[in-house]
């Protein structure tokens, strides 16, 4: 696989990066660099960073032509400037993430930026730190014998918590980001490194409601389950808010723990009103950024190498507990929901643990077999790191898929599922609902023609959510605030 080709400001040099399989652009990557003929062809390359234990991301050249990256050799992605096979320095170590893992391509999280006939650079840049994001720049000048001298980094204070897409027009004082904030959605903004001004070129979209309504994200750590003593797991806590009403006295709310996709991904502090739409009802939400995700360093990541269906279970199962012992949620209503790769961990978690009382499961991963045999090449050979090399690990990969231990089942559950899944096949939510219905446990199943791997239209985002918070009522026995279309679920006494 290859990404990041950029031809240095001479139009004589090209960088890119690459990978192979098994490995994943957030496991091991290599930097390349080759010069170019007179016919613009590349020349033989040479390894400038990486084929080893390190993930490169976003290599780009700065205005003076000279090569900058971001590494996690350090454990923390940091940007990196290269000089000779000899002379890679830092810019800024920090215990922080300039990076985010590569899904897709382009991604950017640093820039150059200077002023017109100016001789100092500007290096605009964003990163993560204990789950949300921070805005900086920081003045690159050259001395003599190309040593860089650089001033600190300097942090933005800004409302926003999570930034991402940063570009610099080169030639100027300007970059743009997209950023977002727990209170508001995504906006276009402008930054000017000269005047240290932020401005918003597109504003978030306006709510049709007040703010008043909206819970904050609280950021939480907790140490996972015994078998795992002294691993810690992270998150964050949303109360329920809703100004025009408070729990019955001497009650504690349900709570839903979320299980994001990925599952090397993250969750984001940004306004997600599908988690408010959750707090406005009532419910407390716990978002697990369980061992995996990033923005915690690579260690952090490599904690669920071979581990997928232990690791990231034992931390939702821990966060639960956490807040159950912290007597800020009712134990006796306690969900979890997840989509994707989020949906495994939901299905795992129900199969192989008895804390939950119910589940939402969205087009979730119930047999780890079907998807190592039949996915897109980009994640071909993931599972790889996460459980182990197939076939020869097929034992370990039955013994954690949760379509073989559906005995295991013992609350209810509510699936979601497209039936144009190319993904995750159809027949795995219709297996797992069957398997419940056996069993005589309350089951949901709601498919939705013309969705896939995601679901895109706005009336099934809305179905979804209504059919998840009507099976939540009648399993924990509350009547919703709103009027809300039926479904069927069977076993229901």
């Amino acid at each position: 696989f290859y990404a990041y080709p950029r031809l240095d400001n001479n139009a004589s040099q090209l960088c890119w990066i690459s990978w192979n399989h098994p490995n994943m652009p957030w496991d091991n990557t290599t930097l390349w660099l080759a010069d170019l003929d007179d016919q613009g062809i590349p020349k033989k390359p040479k390894i400038v960073a990486g084929n080893g234990d390190e993930a490169i991301f976003q290599p780009q050249w700065s205005p003076d032509n000279q090569l900058y990256f971001v590494s996690d050799r350090d454990n923390w992605w940091n940007i990196y400037r290269w000089q000779s096979d000899s002379n890679i320095e830092p810019i800024h170590s920090i215990a922080a993430e300039f990076a985010t893992p590569l899904w897709v391509l382009g991604m950017s999280t640093y820039g150059f930026c200077q002023h017109p006939g100016s001789k100092v650079i500007t290096l605009v840049c964003c990163y993560s730190q204990d789950g949300s994001w921070q805005f900086a720049q920081k003045e690159l000048t050259e001395q003599k014998n190309s040593i860089l001298k650089t001033s600190i980094l300097k942090t933005i204070t800004t409302d926003y918590t999570q930034i991402s897409d940063i570009h610099c027009s080169g030639n100027s004082t300007c970059a743009w980001m997209v950023a977002a904030a727990p209170k508001f959605g995504n906006e276009l903004v402008e930054y000017d490194v000269a005047s240290r001004e932020l401005q918003r070129v597109t504003p978030a979209a306006s709510l049709p409601f007040e703010q008043s309504y909206i819970a904050e994200p609280k950021s939480v750590s907790f140490q996972s389950t015994e078998n795992d003593a002294g691993q810690q797991a992270h998150g964050f806590y949303y109360p329920p808010q809703n100004p025009n009403f408070t729990g019955e006295e001497n009650t504690l709310p349900p709570l839903i723990v979320i299980c994001h996709g990925g599952p090397t991904g993250a969750t984001s502090t940004a306004l997600n009103l599908k988690i408010q739409y959750w707090t406005s009802r009532g419910f407390a939400v716990l978002d697990i950024n369980y061992r995996g995700s990033t923005g915690y360093g690579r260690d952090y990541r490599k904690q669920l190498h071979g581990l997928w269906g232990i690791a990231d279970v034992a931390d939702v199962v821990a966060g639960a507990q956490h807040l159950i012992e912290q007597q800020l949620v009712d134990p006796e209503k306690i969900a979890i929901r997840g989509s994707s790769a989020g949906g495994y961990t939901v299905l795992a978690a129900l199969c192989f643990h008895d804390l939950f009382k119910a589940g939402a499961c969205l087009y979730g991963i119930g047999d780890l077999e079907t998807l190592a045999q039949d996915t897109h090449k980009f994640e071909s050979r993931y599972l790889d790191t996460l459980i182990g090399p197939y076939p020869e690990q097929r034992s370990i990969y039955q013994q954690r898929s949760p379509i073989h231990h559906v005995n295991q089942l013992r609350c209810p559950v509510i699936f979601f599922q497209g039936l144009d899944d190319k993904v995750v096949p159809p027949e795995q939510a219709i297996t797992m609902t069957q398997a419940l219905r056996d069993k005589k446990l309350p089951v949901a199943y709601l498919p939705f023609e013309s969705e896939g791997h995601g679901f895109r239209k706005a009336e099934t985002i809305k179905r979804a959510l209504e059919a998840e918070l009507y099976f939540y009522g009648k399993i924990f026995g509350f009547a919703p605030g709103e009027t809300l279309p039926n479904i069927q679920i069977d076993n229901l006494e």
